[in-house]
């Protein structure tokens, strides 16, 4: 019989949960075209507007306000642009302002043009430069238009957190726009858009245990909206066109409202991160967490680097093991090369990796974790005696 595995990459994707399997195979059983005004249409509507309400909950929005998408890379996509509207009136963006760390579905730009962007630095613990952002936004030209910013709440590769109710303030007094991607912090972290937690979020269902394919994009307000990506008929009230996803949708509200009520354990869960760190370096004294500097941390989240060694090899290993673990960003970890976010955070150092876990995570998943890694401790010794 083949061992089980530790899966510890809740980052790239946490396990769908089983409350948002279920609520996706019955709704799967339920006839109907959301738009479809018969009784069999309105009661698909239900579903989704249900769910609305299940994901505007989690982040503190008016689920008015809040429109399905794909997933976060077409939330980015839709939101990074230049052209929006105010009411009725066309209104221009003419630069976009991204974190240095943040993601490549966000720091490509989305639709604006290369020579459109400005990065603003981060320091060696990974936080926003909160000198640099309004120095660059006083030099922002508003004759040409208006600035956007856009942020990560939380990296998805060493879990900083960064201060967005403060970057908020600052984006705001400058006359801009924070778009705040939320993919890693919704569920971890409490989040009220309404609040002052930035001006739009991006989110994504499975980071939260539900499906993948399905995201949502939330707004502060219903008078300045973005061109709209993708046109049909109208759903979305126009702003994202195609029949909805009605399964991915209910899974996704289902995983929401029961992520909204862990929100009280994360406490706990950050007590777990920091045991195991303190069980890491016991094992590896010279082990080096990045970010563990900042401020805040996401809960589950530990980025370290082995000096000395190669990260694919420590890769390849720690899956030899039974571990799944991930060197960085889901979406590039089958590349070679340094990691843009320990660049940008001036590490010039060996590559790092990455454990996420969740609150399902056994402690003999986590132990199996800190035993191999004890195993590839010894082998670089011997190495380095040989």
């Amino acid at each position: 019989m083949m061992q089980s595995r530790a899966y510890l990459d809740h980052n790239a994707s946490m396990p769908l949960r089983h409350s948002s399997r279920a609520a996706m195979i019955e709704a799967l059983d339920v006839v109907g075209n959301p738009s479809s005004v018969h009784a069999e249409g309105r009661k698909v509507r239900q579903l989704v507007d249900g769910a609305r309400r299940d994901v505007a909950a989690l982040v503190g929005v008016d689920p008015a306000r809040l429109v399905f998408t794909s997933g976060a890379t077409e939330g980015a996509m839709t939101l990074l642009t230049p052209h929006w509207t105010m009411g009725r009136a066309p209104l221009l963006f003419s630069h976009l302002y991204v974190g240095a760390t943040e993601h490549s579905c966000v720091s490509g730009g989305g639709r604006f043009a290369p020579e459109q962007m400005t990065v603003i630095p981060v320091g060696p613990n990974g936080v926003i430069d909160l000198a640099a952002l309004p120095a660059l936004l006083e030099a922002h030209d508003h004759a040409e238009g208006l600035p956007l910013v856009a942020v990560q709440a939380a990296n998805n590769e060493t879990g900083v957190v960064q201060p967005i109710e403060e970057i908020t303030k600052i984006v705001r007094g400058a006359k801009g726009t924070l778009i705040v991607d939320a993919v890693q912090a919704a569920g971890r972290l409490p989040i009220a858009l309404d609040a002052g937690f930035g001006d739009y979020l991006i989110l994504s269902a499975h980071k939260i245990g539900g499906p993948k394919g399905v995201g949502a994009i939330a707004s502060s307000s219903d008078v300045l909206m973005p061109a709209v990506l993708i046109r049909g008929g109208g759903q979305e009230r126009g702003h994202r066109g195609g029949t909805e996803n009605v399964s991915g949708i209910v899974g996704f509200g289902a995983a929401a409202r029961e992520a909204l009520g862990e929100l009280g354990e994360m406490p706990q869960l950050a007590e777990r991160r920091k045991e195991l760190e303190a069980e890491m370096r016991q094992r590896v004294p010279d082990v080096v967490i990045h970010g563990a500097a900042a401020a805040q941390r996401l809960p589950n989240t530990i980025f370290f680097t082995i000096p000395g060694m190669k990260t694919e090899t420590a890769q390849i290993a720690f899956d030899l093991a039974g571990i799944a673990l991930s060197a960085g960003s889901a979406c590039s970890s089958g590349k070679v090369g340094a990691s843009k976010v320990l660049s940008a955070m001036h590490w010039d150092g060996d590559g790092a990796l990455r454990v996420s876990f969740g609150l399902a995570t056994s402690a003999d998943d986590l132990a199996r974790f800190t035993n191999a890694l004890g195993t590839l401790a010894a082998r670089r010794a011997g190495r380095q005696a040989a």
